[in-house]
Protein backbone atom coordinates (compact mmCIF):
# COMPACT_ATOMS: atom_id res chain seq x y z
CA UNK A 1 0.00 0.00 0.00
CA UNK A 2 1.50 3.52 -0.87
CA UNK A 3 0.87 6.58 1.36
CA UNK A 4 2.63 9.30 -0.03
CA UNK A 5 2.35 11.76 2.47
CA UNK A 6 3.89 9.78 5.19
CA UNK A 7 6.85 11.45 6.10
CA UNK A 8 8.93 9.07 5.22
CA UNK A 9 11.92 7.85 2.64
CA UNK A 10 11.68 4.44 0.93
CA UNK A 11 14.92 3.98 0.64
CA UNK A 12 15.37 0.98 -1.47
CA UNK A 13 17.91 1.87 -4.12
CA UNK A 14 20.17 4.44 -2.38
CA UNK A 15 23.53 4.05 -2.18
CA UNK A 16 26.49 6.59 -0.69
CA UNK A 17 25.22 9.78 -1.58
CA UNK A 18 26.21 13.11 -0.23
CA UNK A 19 23.33 15.63 1.04
CA UNK A 20 24.41 18.55 -0.98
CA UNK A 21 21.35 20.32 -2.11
CA UNK A 22 17.55 20.67 0.05
CA UNK A 23 14.23 21.45 -1.34
CA UNK A 24 11.42 21.98 1.28
CA UNK A 25 9.14 18.76 1.64
CA UNK A 26 6.06 17.95 0.37
CA UNK A 27 3.28 15.89 1.75
CA UNK A 28 0.68 16.15 4.49
CA UNK A 29 1.19 18.50 7.13
CA UNK A 30 -0.70 22.07 6.05
CA UNK A 31 -0.29 25.36 7.43
CA UNK A 32 -3.66 27.72 7.35
CA UNK A 33 -3.12 30.63 9.49
CA UNK A 34 -2.92 29.71 13.15
CA UNK A 35 -4.34 26.20 12.88
CA UNK A 36 -2.04 23.42 12.09
CA UNK A 37 -3.32 19.99 10.54
CA UNK A 38 -1.57 16.57 9.72
CA UNK A 39 -4.04 14.75 7.26
CA UNK A 40 -3.32 11.31 4.70
CA UNK A 41 -3.37 12.34 1.68
CA UNK A 42 -1.82 10.84 -1.56
CA UNK A 43 0.45 12.70 -3.81
CA UNK A 44 -2.17 15.12 -5.09
CA UNK A 45 -3.64 15.95 -1.42
CA UNK A 46 -6.33 14.12 -1.95
CA UNK A 47 -7.64 12.21 1.16
CA UNK A 48 -8.80 8.66 1.98
CA UNK A 49 -6.51 6.34 -0.17
CA UNK A 50 -7.62 7.90 -3.40
CA UNK A 51 -10.64 9.97 -2.61
CA UNK A 52 -13.11 7.76 -1.21
CA UNK A 53 -16.36 9.39 -0.09
CA UNK A 54 -16.00 9.92 3.60
CA UNK A 55 -20.15 10.72 3.34
CA UNK A 56 -20.66 6.94 2.59
CA UNK A 57 -18.76 5.55 5.53
CA UNK A 58 -21.74 6.60 7.03
CA UNK A 59 -24.54 6.57 4.99
CA UNK A 60 -23.73 3.01 2.82
CA UNK A 61 -21.89 1.56 5.87
CA UNK A 62 -18.82 0.64 2.76
CA UNK A 63 -15.87 2.43 1.57
CA UNK A 64 -16.95 3.98 -1.81
CA UNK A 65 -14.90 5.47 -4.64
CA UNK A 66 -15.41 9.56 -4.75
CA UNK A 67 -15.38 11.29 -8.00
CA UNK A 68 -12.98 14.19 -9.18
CA UNK A 69 -16.21 16.69 -10.24
CA UNK A 70 -17.21 16.74 -6.45
CA UNK A 71 -14.63 17.22 -4.47
CA UNK A 72 -14.26 19.78 -1.47
CA UNK A 73 -11.35 21.18 0.93
CA UNK A 74 -11.11 20.91 4.33
CA UNK A 75 -8.36 21.25 6.78
CA UNK A 76 -5.66 21.27 4.09
CA UNK A 77 -6.93 17.91 2.13
CA UNK A 78 -9.17 17.24 -0.53
CA UNK A 79 -11.81 14.83 -0.53
CA UNK A 80 -14.06 13.71 -2.90
CA UNK A 81 -17.54 12.42 -3.05
CA UNK A 82 -19.97 9.59 -5.17
CA UNK A 83 -23.33 12.27 -5.36
CA UNK A 84 -23.31 15.95 -5.37
CA UNK A 85 -25.68 15.51 -2.27
CA UNK A 86 -22.90 14.13 -0.20
CA UNK A 87 -20.99 16.05 -1.11
CA UNK A 88 -23.48 19.15 0.23
CA UNK A 89 -23.53 16.45 3.12
CA UNK A 90 -19.92 17.44 3.89
CA UNK A 91 -19.91 21.36 3.06
CA UNK A 92 -22.72 21.76 5.39
CA UNK A 93 -20.88 19.68 8.55
CA UNK A 94 -17.52 18.65 7.36
CA UNK A 95 -15.80 18.49 11.12
CA UNK A 96 -19.01 15.76 10.96
CA UNK A 97 -17.45 12.99 8.24
CA UNK A 98 -13.62 14.16 8.33
CA UNK A 99 -11.53 10.44 9.69
CA UNK A 100 -10.75 10.54 12.85
CA UNK A 101 -6.91 10.58 13.65
CA UNK A 102 -6.40 12.41 10.11
CA UNK A 103 -7.11 9.76 8.46
CA UNK A 104 -4.46 7.56 10.06
CA UNK A 105 -4.44 4.26 11.96
CA UNK A 106 -6.80 4.63 15.01
CA UNK A 107 -4.52 1.85 16.65
CA UNK A 108 -1.24 3.25 15.74
CA UNK A 109 -2.37 6.66 17.29
CA UNK A 110 -3.37 4.64 20.47
CA UNK A 111 0.23 3.81 20.68
CA UNK A 112 1.56 7.36 19.56
CA UNK A 113 3.10 6.36 16.07
CA UNK A 114 1.32 7.31 12.51
CA UNK A 115 0.47 4.65 10.18
CA UNK A 116 -1.23 4.38 6.67
CA UNK A 117 -4.12 2.63 6.45
CA UNK A 118 -6.82 0.32 4.35
CA UNK A 119 -10.19 1.81 3.79
CA UNK A 120 -11.65 -1.91 4.41
CA UNK A 121 -10.57 -1.60 8.09
CA UNK A 122 -12.90 1.09 9.89
CA UNK A 123 -15.61 1.72 12.21
CA UNK A 124 -18.03 4.61 13.14
CA UNK A 125 -17.21 4.97 17.24
CA UNK A 126 -19.29 7.64 18.95
CA UNK A 127 -20.16 9.26 15.53
CA UNK A 128 -16.65 9.66 13.91
CA UNK A 129 -15.15 7.36 11.31
CA UNK A 130 -11.92 5.67 12.18
CA UNK A 131 -9.72 4.04 9.89
CA UNK A 132 -7.33 1.15 10.97
CA UNK A 133 -3.72 -0.28 9.14
CA UNK A 134 -4.68 -3.85 8.85
CA UNK A 135 -6.96 -6.78 10.15
CA UNK A 136 -3.87 -7.08 12.71
CA UNK A 137 -4.38 -3.28 14.01
CA UNK A 138 -7.93 -3.87 14.11
CA UNK A 139 -8.16 -6.65 16.17
CA UNK A 140 -5.48 -5.07 18.42
CA UNK A 141 -7.76 -1.73 18.59
CA UNK A 142 -10.93 -3.98 19.37
CA UNK A 143 -9.12 -5.55 22.27
CA UNK A 144 -10.31 -2.27 24.49
CA UNK A 145 -12.15 0.03 22.18
CA UNK A 146 -13.09 2.89 24.94
CA UNK A 147 -9.62 2.86 26.55
CA UNK A 148 -7.84 2.89 22.75
CA UNK A 149 -9.94 5.89 21.97
CA UNK A 150 -9.06 7.59 24.86
CA UNK A 151 -5.41 6.90 23.85
CA UNK A 152 -5.40 7.77 21.01
CA UNK A 153 -7.59 11.34 21.62
CA UNK A 154 -4.92 11.72 24.10
CA UNK A 155 -1.63 11.17 21.66
CA UNK A 156 -2.95 12.65 18.67
CA UNK A 157 -2.33 16.51 19.65
CA UNK A 158 1.09 16.25 20.00
CA UNK A 159 1.45 13.65 16.56
CA UNK A 160 -0.12 16.40 14.61
CA UNK A 161 2.02 19.09 16.31
CA UNK A 162 4.87 17.37 15.88
CA UNK A 163 4.21 16.49 12.03
CA UNK A 164 2.35 19.82 11.24
CA UNK A 165 5.98 21.54 11.67
CA UNK A 166 7.54 19.32 9.15
CA UNK A 167 9.65 17.61 11.26
CA UNK A 168 11.38 14.94 8.29
CA UNK A 169 11.93 11.28 8.89
CA UNK A 170 14.46 8.94 7.46
CA UNK A 171 14.19 5.55 7.61
CA UNK A 172 15.66 2.87 5.23
CA UNK A 173 12.96 0.63 4.61
CA UNK A 174 11.78 -1.81 1.69
CA UNK A 175 9.22 -0.94 -0.80
CA UNK A 176 6.72 -2.10 1.24
CA UNK A 177 7.99 -0.12 4.09
CA UNK A 178 9.19 -2.66 6.32
CA UNK A 179 12.84 -1.69 8.04
CA UNK A 180 15.63 -4.29 8.64
CA UNK A 181 14.97 -6.23 6.22
CA UNK A 182 12.12 -7.57 7.99
CA UNK A 183 14.61 -8.65 10.60
CA UNK A 184 13.62 -8.39 14.53
CA UNK A 185 15.37 -5.33 15.95
CA UNK A 186 15.12 -6.54 19.54
CA UNK A 187 16.84 -9.88 18.63
CA UNK A 188 20.06 -7.84 17.87
CA UNK A 189 20.14 -6.71 21.72
CA UNK A 190 18.89 -9.84 23.47
CA UNK A 191 19.94 -13.08 20.47
CA UNK A 192 23.10 -10.60 19.39
CA UNK A 193 22.10 -11.89 15.71
CA UNK A 194 19.77 -10.97 12.95
CA UNK A 195 16.72 -12.79 13.47
CA UNK A 196 14.53 -12.68 10.86
CA UNK A 197 10.91 -11.61 11.99
CA UNK A 198 7.63 -12.52 11.43
CA UNK A 199 4.62 -10.58 9.57
CA UNK A 200 2.31 -11.97 12.02
CA UNK A 201 3.98 -10.19 14.30
CA UNK A 202 4.93 -6.19 13.41
CA UNK A 203 4.46 -3.10 15.13
CA UNK A 204 4.65 0.42 13.40
CA UNK A 205 7.09 3.21 14.66
CA UNK A 206 7.83 6.41 12.93
CA UNK A 207 6.17 5.12 9.79
CA UNK A 208 8.51 2.21 9.29
CA UNK A 209 6.86 -1.59 9.89
CA UNK A 210 8.99 -3.71 12.04
CA UNK A 211 8.70 -7.18 12.21
CA UNK A 212 9.55 -9.24 15.31
CA UNK A 213 10.59 -13.30 16.06
CA UNK A 214 7.68 -13.46 18.44
CA UNK A 215 5.06 -11.71 20.21
CA UNK A 216 7.14 -11.00 23.50
CA UNK A 217 9.64 -9.28 21.16
CA UNK A 218 6.95 -6.44 19.92
CA UNK A 219 5.30 -6.10 23.21
CA UNK A 220 9.04 -5.44 24.27
CA UNK A 221 9.95 -2.64 21.71
CA UNK A 222 6.48 -1.47 22.06
CA UNK A 223 7.42 -0.65 25.20
CA UNK A 224 10.54 1.33 24.39
CA UNK A 225 10.83 1.42 20.52
CA UNK A 226 13.23 4.30 20.39
CA UNK A 227 15.94 1.39 22.45
CA UNK A 228 15.19 -0.57 19.58
CA UNK A 229 15.13 1.32 16.19
CA UNK A 230 18.32 1.41 14.69
CA UNK A 231 20.97 4.43 14.70
CA UNK A 232 20.86 6.61 11.60
CA UNK A 233 17.83 5.40 10.46
CA UNK A 234 19.13 1.85 10.01
CA UNK A 235 21.24 3.62 6.88
CA UNK A 236 24.97 2.56 7.43
CA UNK A 237 26.87 4.23 10.32
CA UNK A 238 30.07 4.78 8.59
CA UNK A 239 28.03 6.50 5.54
CA UNK A 240 26.90 8.95 8.58
CA UNK A 241 29.59 9.37 9.68
CA UNK A 242 30.99 10.72 6.33
CA UNK A 243 28.26 12.73 5.97
CA UNK A 244 26.81 10.39 3.34
CA UNK A 245 23.32 8.25 3.07
CA UNK A 246 23.50 4.23 2.32
CA UNK A 247 22.59 1.39 2.53
CA UNK A 248 23.26 -1.85 4.78
CA UNK A 249 24.14 -5.37 5.36
CA UNK A 250 21.90 -6.52 8.06
CA UNK A 251 24.76 -9.17 8.97
CA UNK A 252 27.04 -6.33 9.62
CA UNK A 253 26.19 -4.80 12.93
CA UNK A 254 27.25 -3.95 16.63
CA UNK A 255 25.85 -2.36 19.74
CA UNK A 256 27.46 0.98 20.16
CA UNK A 257 26.32 3.05 23.99
CA UNK A 258 22.79 0.98 23.50
CA UNK A 259 22.37 1.54 19.86
CA UNK A 260 22.49 -0.96 17.21
CA UNK A 261 24.39 0.64 14.26
CA UNK A 262 24.54 -1.32 10.91
CA UNK A 263 27.11 -0.79 8.29
CA UNK A 264 27.02 -1.62 4.57
CA UNK A 265 30.05 -3.64 4.15
CA UNK A 266 32.98 -5.07 6.22
CA UNK A 267 35.13 -1.93 4.79
CA UNK A 268 32.72 0.43 6.49
CA UNK A 269 33.09 -1.51 9.66
CA UNK A 270 36.38 -1.52 9.51
CA UNK A 271 37.08 2.26 8.48
CA UNK A 272 34.03 3.38 11.54
CA UNK A 273 35.49 1.43 14.28
CA UNK A 274 39.47 2.44 13.39
CA UNK A 275 38.47 5.79 15.81
CA UNK A 276 34.77 4.19 16.90
CA UNK A 277 34.04 7.83 19.35
CA UNK A 278 35.18 10.51 16.92
CA UNK A 279 32.98 8.23 14.20
CA UNK A 280 29.96 8.12 16.28
CA UNK A 281 30.30 11.88 17.26
CA UNK A 282 30.32 12.62 13.50
CA UNK A 283 27.95 10.63 12.40
CA UNK A 284 25.45 11.93 15.52
CA UNK A 285 26.62 15.33 14.32
CA UNK A 286 25.82 14.65 10.64
CA UNK A 287 22.41 12.81 10.98
CA UNK A 288 20.46 15.76 11.81
CA UNK A 289 21.57 17.34 8.70
CA UNK A 290 20.88 13.83 6.69
CA UNK A 291 17.36 13.86 7.62
CA UNK A 292 16.60 17.74 6.20
CA UNK A 293 17.95 17.31 3.15
CA UNK A 294 16.74 14.07 2.57
CA UNK A 295 13.70 13.44 4.66
CA UNK A 296 10.02 13.45 3.57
Amino acid sequence: MKLASLLLLVASGLTLEACSTCRPASGSAVKAGAAQFFVNTDGHGVALQGGHDPVAFFTEKKPVQGQKRWQSRFNGATYWFASEANLKAFEADPARFEPAFGGYCGYAASINRVSPIDVEYFQILDGRLVLQHNQKALDRWNEDVPGNLKKADANWPGIAAKNARGERVLVNVDSEGVALEGHDPVAYFTEHRPVPGKPEFESNYNGATYRFASMENRVTFENAPETYVPAYGGFCGYAASVNRVSQVNVHIFQIVDGRLVLQHTPKAYRLFNADLAASVQHADENWPGLVACKGK
